[in-house]
């Protein structure tokens, strides 16, 4: 078994590899390297976004309207009919469970993640919605009221397209499944992914066979790791701890796969992906996309989560949608309409850690030269740095505009975020962790 100081030196070892390996230049090997970026593209967002309806149940249960089903009520927009075009387009993703060896791994499985991604290839940009899985609504064909991982075991992807169809009004144009294995089998199948682990992480489910035992620093995580990294919440910090792991293990996972060292293991991750990862894309399609993705500034990719409250009833747990944020996320996010920020004046937040009080006092001068009013919080788990939009009328836009004038908020994961969860009495929240 290695040491923490051997999987530190490995951890060193491999970035200056990084440093120092030049480019690849064989065209064959960027046509497959592209075509399986775009694969595991949606595995990456999957990751960040797998059960971040648990993030917000501390969200109020007692909002109105509390045991309604949300239904969809815009008239719809054509212009996502062809497959491939300047044109948006709607990509499903899901991650499905498994029901047991020896059965079928794509019948009759709940989606656990569910996630639309919009990709508009006219400006190159993302926006990615994570629908909570246990948000209660009305399944199609006589199926009743169900939670919405119900549609895939019930009708499968025909079914999830004509639920969010009906119920959210959103067009579906291709999907990509993903079995819960293939997280594991890819880290695996590329070598491991180097990470700093933020503290020593200890816990064992003999039930559920899952078993972390991490210790604090840069580390190597292999499969089995990885799946115990993202998956832990004994912290403090719940599911807010694991959301955040999530994107630090996603933006670890995307620049493995930019290392001119992935090229090696691509066979092995084809065969994965070939077994684990199900579409209706063909090759060209993904290599269109994984193009348009690899040459894509990150300040054109936006998320979110709809929004809403937890509601027991009898021995079920609903996740209920609020009806007038979830529209505002899915016009913004799907139809990307524009609000009108004409005389609008924004208040800013700034949660900062401890160690990072200074640099907080110092941007906050910054913002307020700007004409900004700024409040502040200091808190003492803060495991991920971002800028969060808490009101619609902050989009990607006023971020972009905003990182020219700020270089300390430059390279920062933009999220928009309704609920208000990282907000301090502000219209936007900056969030600065010690990494």
């Amino acid at each position: 078994m290695k040491t923490i100081n051997s999987q530190q030196e490995e951890y060193r070892a491999f970035l200056k590899n990084i440093r120092e390996e030049r480019k690849e230049s064989s065209n064959v090997v960027k046509f497959i390297f592209t075509i399986i970026t775009a694969i595991l593209c949606a595995v990456i967002v999957c990751i960040i976004l797998i059960e971040n309806n648990v993030f917000l149940k501390k969200i109020n249960s007692t909002s109105e309207d509390i045991s309604g089903v949300f239904k969809y009520s815009r008239t719809e927009k054509n212009g996502f009919e062809v497959p491939f075009s300047p044109r948006r387009q709607n990509i499903l993703v899901l991650g499905v469970d498994s029901n047991g060896q020896g059965t079928d791994m794509w019948a009759g499985t709940r989606s656990d993640t569910i996630l639309v991604v919009n990709i508009d290839p006219k400006t190159h940009s993302i926006k990615a919605i994570s629908i909570p899985r246990d948000s209660k609504v009305y399944l199609p064909d006589n199926n009743g009221i169900q939670k919405i991982n119900s549609a895939h075991a019930i009708g499968g992807v025909n079914l999830v397209k004509k639920t969010l169809k009906e119920t959210f009004g959103i067009k579906i144009d291709n999907y990509i499944i993903i079995h819960d294995e293939a997280v594991e089998k890819i880290v695996d199948a590329l070598g491991g992914i180097p990470i700093y682990v933020e503290k020593k992480m200890l816990y064992h489910d003999y039930t559920a066979k899952l078993h972390i035992n991490l210790e604090k620093g840069d580390t190597i995580l292999n499969g089995k790791q990885a799946v115990g990294y993202l998956r832990y919440r004994k912290d403090g910090l719940g599911d807010i701890g694991r959301t955040q792991r999530q994107q630090w293990f996603m933006k670890s996972l995307f620049d493995r796969l930019h290392s001119p060292q992935v090229i090696t293991k691509m066979p092995e991750v084809l065969n994965v992906a070939k077994n684990y990862i199900k579409t209706d894309l063909s090759f060209y399609e993904l290599s269109q996309y994984a193009a348009m993705l690899r040459g894509m500034d990150k300040n054109k990719i936006e998320i979110a989560t709809l929004p809403g409250a937890p509601n027991q009833k009898g021995y079920i747990s609903y996740w209920i949608l609020d009806h007038v944020k979830t529209q505002e996320v899915i016009n913004r996010m799907i139809y990307r309409d524009k609000p009108t920020l004409e005389g609008v004046k924004f208040k800013g937040g700034i949660m900062y850690s401890p160690k990072r009080e200074a640099d907080a006092e110092a941007l906050k001068e910054k913002l307020n030269e700007l004409g900004y009013e700024v409040n502040m919080l200091k808190i003492t788990h803060l495991s991920h740095t971002r800028f969060v939009a808490n009101k619609n009328e902050v989009t990607l836009e006023f971020y972009n505009w905003l990182q020219k004038r700020l270089p300390e908020i430059q390279d920062m994961q933009f999220i928009y975020d309704p609920t208000e969860m990282f907000s301090v009495g502000s219209d936007f929240t900056v969030v600065l962790a010690e990494q």
